[in-house]
């Protein structure tokens, strides 16, 4: 029997819970459809990696929330609304993978071997099923790493975080850790997690604010930092679907958020779902006022820093320095240097959320000159309540959806292609 690898709602991405509580608010009844894409779909899996896939799936039905991580979420996100609160503190809610999930596989011959490709569908009630997209992701890439690339081992990855983690810090780059969809295991992270605790304590006065947290509820838990996450592209996308209104989609979603959690709690604006030049035009007040910035997830980070600078100092009227952006697209020490004279440059503050890079930077066992590459996957809402649901970022990489919906609603507004030297989603962290 596998030992279950996912063990807590809360082993997930925070936005995954605040998304659950206003999905639970204002939108009960919704139906939904997520689709897996595997962008790097070169890289495929063996019958082992699938049983056990599968498997671990199902064990995902046994969780619950324990007293103990309630009490933990409403003195770490007390913001949460009490009725979610009671919705999942009842000992009736859980998942039900054998309802939920449809799991198929393709089979092909690679080498005299037999691979499989994933087919992966989640459909349910929007409340029911949006707690599955992080543990997925998750146990998918640890499968692929446990049965087809074996050919590495953990030896180093300590002190390989707790180096990125110094570097970060020793440039006064504000960070957290961002990599619970993609990390190689769950050890990892651990491990990733120790590194960069290791670095915050070789002087705690002053690193301990440059580490803003982690994006993992449970590991923020277990190592006593805070929690980190507001929106992802669900909800925008959600909103818009259920709709079907894409010229005030940006601004709905921000009305909603602000109406669940209140100005105050607002975080940060995600501005590429149907990309920004868009975002920017609902981006006016109030609902602008409730954020503190917004975040970075495609295309030029700094052609992007540029916009973002002009629309807060020159349309907006708001001060240089007072306004964060958060770069969150495929980031590694380096480019968190890079982007942070840029932001420098154009007034604003840069804060970065790192993931892959952290807790899924190996290099083969065999030949420490090779990188083993990770998977570039994702879960995406694939419709609302029969309705297409669509992405379209700031880049064509990231386009996602029924190809005759994206063309329509960029058609309706008035979205202009732009292509960039990062843009090669086969091989994202090839380097």
């Amino acid at each position: 029997m596998s030992e279950q690898v996912i063990t807590s709602f809360l082993d997930t991405d925070m936005y995954k819970l605040t998304m659950h509580a206003a999905v639970f608010l204002h939108f009960p009844d919704a139906k939904v459809t997520y689709k897996y894409t595997n962008r790097s779909s070169q890289l495929s899996f063996n019958e082992a990696a699938i049983d056990w896939l599968k498997t671990q799936i199902n064990l995902l039905g046994n969780i619950r929330f324990t007293p103990d991580e309630i009490t933990y979420l409403q003195k770490e996100i007390p913001y949460l609304p009490k009725t979610y609160i009671d919705f999942i503190s009842n000992s009736g809610f859980k998942l039900k993978p054998e309802e939920h999930i449809t799991f198929k596989t393709e089979a092909f011959e690679q080498n005299g071997e037999t691979r499989y490709n994933i087919d992966l569908f989640i459909s349910g009630l929007w409340t029911d099923t949006i707690l599955y997209e992080i543990p997925l992701l998750a146990l998918v890439s640890e499968a692929y790493f446990k049965f087809i690339d074996t050919d590495w081992n953990y030896e180093g990855q300590v002190e390989k975080a707790k180096q990125k983690a110094l570097t970060l810090m020793e440039n006064g780059l504000k960070f957290s850790e961002f990599g619970t969809r993609r990390r190689r295991s769950y050890h990892t992270q651990q491990l990733v997690l120790q590194g960069i605790m290791e670095a915050v304590a070789t002087n705690k006065d002053k690193y301990e604010n440059i580490l803003l947290g982690s994006s993992n509820v449970l590991f923020a838990k277990n190592f006593n930092i805070k929690p980190i996450g507001t929106v992802a592209h669900e909800w925008i996308m959600g909103i818009a679907a259920l709709t079907d209104d894409y010229i005030n989609a940006n601004k709905n979603s921000m009305k909603y958020w602000v109406d669940t959690f209140g100005p105050q709690h607002a975080g940060l604006a995600l501005t590429d779902t149907f990309g920004t030049d868009d975002f920017l035009k609902s981006f006016l007040p109030p609902y602008s006022d409730c954020y503190i910035g917004v975040r970075q997830d495609s295309g030029d980070p700094a052609k992007y820093t540029e916009k973002i600078a002009h629309h807060y100092h020159d349309v907006l009227k708001v001060p240089k320095f007072s306004k964060v952006l958060c770069y969150s697209d495929s980031l590694n020490v380096e480019k968190a240097i890079t982007y942070g004279k840029v932001a420098k440059e154009n007034g604003m503050i840069a804060t970065f959320g790192i993931g892959t890079n952290f807790t899924n930077d190996f290099q083969l066992k065999s030949n420490y000159e090779i990188k083993s590459e990770p998977l570039n996957i994702v879960i995406k809402l694939l419709n609302v309540n029969g309705n297409h649901a669509i992405k379209i970022s700031d880049n064509l990489g990231k386009n996602m959806g029924d190809p005759a919906t994206v063309k329509r609603v960029k058609e309706e507004l008035g979205y202009v292609e732009r292509k960039w030297s990062g843009d090669n989603e086969a091989h994202r962290w090839s380097a």
